[in-house]
């Protein structure tokens, strides 16, 4: 049995299990020939080896064309005016805050990474964070889609059938969560961070990859996750978010909290997870047979790095 044991002790993310099974060796041919055919346009992808705390990591790396990339990473927004964007992988940003300015619209991509030291003040250095809009919240002429447009994307992808049902799975666990949180109906959700074409290519490549490792078991027996507040279109949130919590919540998944400010377990994360995982137990003990390390983009005390493992339960010696 090829079973896989996910180590989240510094949290999970979209293109953090992407990366960490592409270094378990899943098929980049299979990826590529998927990302190929997926309908909405407007992005490319890297997959590139970077170093986190001195370990050396899989990154990948979602990059959208000018057109979606004013759209939905204003940097002057993030940054502030004048200041340059540098991916964590070319530039370590430690002490770095989200300056709110004057914009009505407050969304990043979970691609972008977030800053740590965020605080739960109202004051002009919060914490921007991606979340779903509900229906008429558009402030921008940003690209949101439904689910069933999302579904309907997915359903034409290239891959295999297991695959797309991972892929649909994922999207209709963070409908679910995003519908319970802001009390609308699930067809009436608007999705901006996951339904956004850079996490619609993070969950059809998770799908994907786990499909060409032929993983029959996954095991997560813990999710990490930060505290304090993130700041969002709907104002300032708890860490977990809304959304992030009622998956914990829904599917059972454990939760431990670490002394560290910040978002360590984005939607995308929780919702992979409670659509692939099939246990919390670890084998009394067991082989490691692959280890794949996925960096995340997020620049924290603890280094933002997801260990995946291909795992085999060993015999008991009579």
């Amino acid at each position: 049995m090829r079973t896989l044991y996910l180590e989240c002790n510094a949290g999970i993310s979209g293109d953090m299990l992407v990366a960490a099974l592409l270094d378990l060796g899943a098929d980049k041919e299979a990826l590529g020939k998927a990302l190929d055919s997926i309908s909405a346009k407007g992005f490319t992808y890297q997959i590139s080896r970077v170093s986190k705390a001195g370990v050396a990591c899989c990154d990948f790396d979602v990059i959208l064309d000018a057109e979606h990339e004013n759209h939905d990473h204003d940097m002057e927004f993030l940054h502030g005016a004048g200041v340059a964007h540098t991916h964590e992988h070319e530039h370590e940003h430690e002490h770095e805050h989200c300056h709110m300015h004057e914009h009505e619209h407050e969304h990043c991509h979970e691609h972008i990474h977030d800053h740590q030291h965020e605080h739960c003040h109202e004051h002009e250095h919060e914490h921007a964070h991606e979340h779903c809009h509900t229906p008429h919240e558009h402030h921008h002429a940003h690209e949101h889609r439904g689910l069933p447009e999302v579904m309907e994307i997915i359903n034409a992808v290239e891959m295999s059938e297991q695959a797309r049902a991972v892929a649909l799975k994922i999207f209709d666990i963070i409908a679910d969560a995003e519908s319970k949180a802001h009390a609308v109906a699930k067809d009436e959700v608007h999705f901006h961070e996951v339904g956004a074409i850079d996490s619609i290519v993070d969950i059809v490549a998770i799908a994907v990859c786990l499909d060409s490792l032929h993983i029959e078991e996954v095991i997560v027996p813990e999710l990490c996750e930060g505290r304090g507040c993130v700041r969002c279109q709907h104002g300032v949130l708890p860490v977990p978010v809304p959304a992030t919590a009622n998956i914990m919540q829904q599917y059972g998944l454990n939760v431990r909290l670490l002394p560290v400010q910040g978002e360590f377990v984005t939607p995308t994360g929780a919702a992979a997870v409670a659509a692939i995982k099939t246990s919390d137990e670890l084998p009394e003990q067991f082989k490691i047979k692959a280890i794949g390390l996925g960096a995340g983009k997020r620049a924290y005390d603890r280094p933002s790095i997801l260990r995946a493992m291909l795992i085999e339960a060993s015999k008991k010696k009579l």
